[in-house]
C-alpha cells in the first residue's frame, strides 16, 4: 500500500536560498529538454525516448556547471516530469480535448523537485529531527506523525508554497495488503452531496455546508489592498504573501473538513455509495458555479475512495440522474424544481426531505451495481423523515466522530 506524508520544513535563511536555487536549476532543466524535444522531432519526426534524454545529463554538466551541485536523481526525475506531462497532454487529446505543446515554465509555475530512491533519509541531531538531502544540507523538520516502523521511504518531495512555505511529501510503501471488502456488507450508506447541506445519508445524518463566509471577506479585502500597490515594489510582495496565507487559510479549513467527513463514513460503514458527479460540466454553467466550485465535492468523492480502499470498505460512484426524482419507496419519477425542499410522492404518499430520498435511491443503485447481499429495506420501514443535523463547524472542530452523538437543540 503507498501512503503520502505530508510535514513542514523549518529551513534557515541559508537553506532557503539553496532550496530556491536548486528548483530554479531544475526549472532551467526542465525549459531545456522541453526545448529539446523539439529539436529531437524536427530532426526525426517523432520524440525521443525518456532513457535516451535522460542519457544527455552528464555531457550537459560538462558545459553547465549550476548542474553539479544538483543530486543527479533530482535532474533525472526533472525529466521524468517532462515525459509525465507529455502523457497528460496526450490523455487529453485521445478525449477529443484540443491541446497544444508543453509551455515555457516561469519561476511561479514551478514549485517542486524530487529527491527518488535515494540521496534523502531521515535523522534526529541535537534533539531535532532533521531531513538530510544530499547536496542541500540537514534541514529541521516538524514530524507531527511518527511514520511507521515499517515503512519504506521510497521519494521526498520538497515543495514551495505561494506563502513561501516549504513542505516535504514522503512516499511511503507500506508491505501490506488492503483489508479485504465483506462479501455481504451491513452497514450500507447513500450520500447525497449538496450546497444547503453539505452532505445527506440514508441514516439521517445532514452535515451543514462549511461557512468560509469570513475568510472569504478577508481574502477580498486583502486582495484589495494588493490592487493599490505598486507592482515589483517591497509593499506589493508583503501583501502579496498576505493574499497567499488568506488563500492557504481557505483551503486548509475546507480540506480538513473533507478529510475528517470522509474518514468517518470510510472507517464506519461495509458499502458507500455516492453519486458520479461531472463537477467540471456543472462549473461551465453561468448559475451557481462559485458556489459549486467552493463545495469542492469532487475532492471531497476523491478522499473518501481512497480511503474506502484502505478500510476494505466498498465504494460506489452511481448514475446521478433521476435520483432526486425517483421516489424511494416506489420509484415513481416526480419533476421538482431545485427550490422545492421536500420530496412528496403522489403515487404511494411517501414524504420525506428531498436529499434523504435522493440518499436512498443513491444506496439502491449502489447496492445493485456492486452485486452484495444486502437486506435492503424501504425508507418508510426505517422512519427515514427522522433526521439529525450536524453544523460543519462541530466537524471541523471536534472531527467526525460527533456525528455518532446525537446533536443537542439541532433538529
Amino acid at each position: 500500500m503507498y501512503y503520502s506524508y505530508k510535514y513542514r520544513l523549518k529551513p534557515s535563511d541559508t537553506h532557503r536560498e539553496e532550496l530556491d536555487r536548486h528548483r530554479d536549476i531544475c526549472r532551467q532543466t526542465y525549459n531545456h529538454f522541453r526545448y529539446r524535444l523539439g529539436e529531437y522531432r524536427e530532426e526525426n519526426g517523432e520524440l525521443p525516448s525518456m532513457t535516451s534524454l535522460r542519457s544527455e545529463l552528464p555531457d550537459l554538466k560538462k558545459w553547465w556547471n549550476d548542474l553539479r551541485d544538483v543530486y543527479s536523481k533530482v535532474l533525472q526525475t526533472v525529466v521524468e516530469r517532462l515525459f509525465d506531462n507529455l502523457k497528460g497532454l496526450s490523455a487529453l487529446k485521445r478525449k477529443g480535448y484540443g491541446v497544444g505543446m508543453l509551455k515555457w515554465k516561469p519561476p511561479r509555475e514551478f514549485r517542486s523537485f524530487t529527491y527518488s530512491q535515494s540521496g534523502f533519509k531521515l535523522d534526529k541531531k541535537g534533539g531535532r529531527t532533521l531531513l538530510c538531502l544530499s547536496k542541500l544540507g540537514d534541514i529541521p523538520i516538524r514530524l507531527h506523525r511518527e511514520i511507521p516502523d515499517d515503512a519504506k521511504l521510497k521519494q521526498v518531495t520538497l515543495k514551495k508554497e505561494p506563502t513561501g512555505e516549504w513542505f516535504a511529501t514522503f512516499g511511503i510503501d507500506l508491505d501490506r495488503e488492503p483489508p479485504t471488502k465483506p462479501e455481504n456488507p451491513e452497514k450500507c450508506v447513500g450520500i447525497d452531496v449538496g450546497i444547503l447541506k453539505y452532505a445527506h445519508d440514508t441514516n439521517g445524518h445532514a452535515v451543514g455546508s462549511l461557512d468560509l463566509s469570513d475568510e472569504r471577506e478577508r481574502l477580498e479585502r486583502e486582495q484589495r489592498k494588493l490592487s493599490r500597490k505598486v507592482y515589483g515594489s517591497n509593499n506589493y510582495e508583503r501583501q502579496r504573501r498576505r493574499v497567499a496565507n488568506c488563500h492557504a487559510d481557505l483551503k486548509r479549513k475546507r480540506r480538513d473538513f473533507l478529510h475528517k467527513l470522509s474518514t468517518y463514513y470510510a472507517r464506519e460503514y461495509d458499502l458507500v455509495a455516492v453519486e458520479n458527479l461531472n463537477v467540471k460540466g456543472m462549473l461551465e454553467s453561468p448559475s451557481n458555479s462559485r458556489t459549486t466550485a467552493s463545495a469542492a465535492w469532487r475532492t471531497f468523492l476523491s478522499l473518501l475512495e481512497y480511503k474506502c480502499e484502505r478500510n476494505g470498505t466498498h465504494f460506489v460512484a452511481v448514475e446521478p440522474a433521476g435520483t432526486t426524482k425517483e421516489c424511494a419507496g416506489c420509484g415513481v419519477s416526480t419533476d421538482k424544481p431545485l427550490w422545492v425542499r421536500e420530496h412528496s410522492c403522489p403515487a404511494c404518499g411517501f414524504t420525506a426531505d428531498r436529499d434523504a430520498n435522493a440518499a436512498w435511491n443513491i444506496l439502491s443503485r449502489g447496492i445493485k451495481q456492486v452485486g452484495v447481499g444486502h437486506s435492503e429495506s424501504t425508507p418508510v420501514e426505517t422512519a427515514l423523515p427522522v433526521d439529525t443535523s450536524v453544523s460543519a463547524k462541530r466537524v471541523v472542530e471536534a472531527g467526525s466522530p460527533t456525528l455518532k452523538r446525537e446533536p443537542s437543540g439541532e433538529r
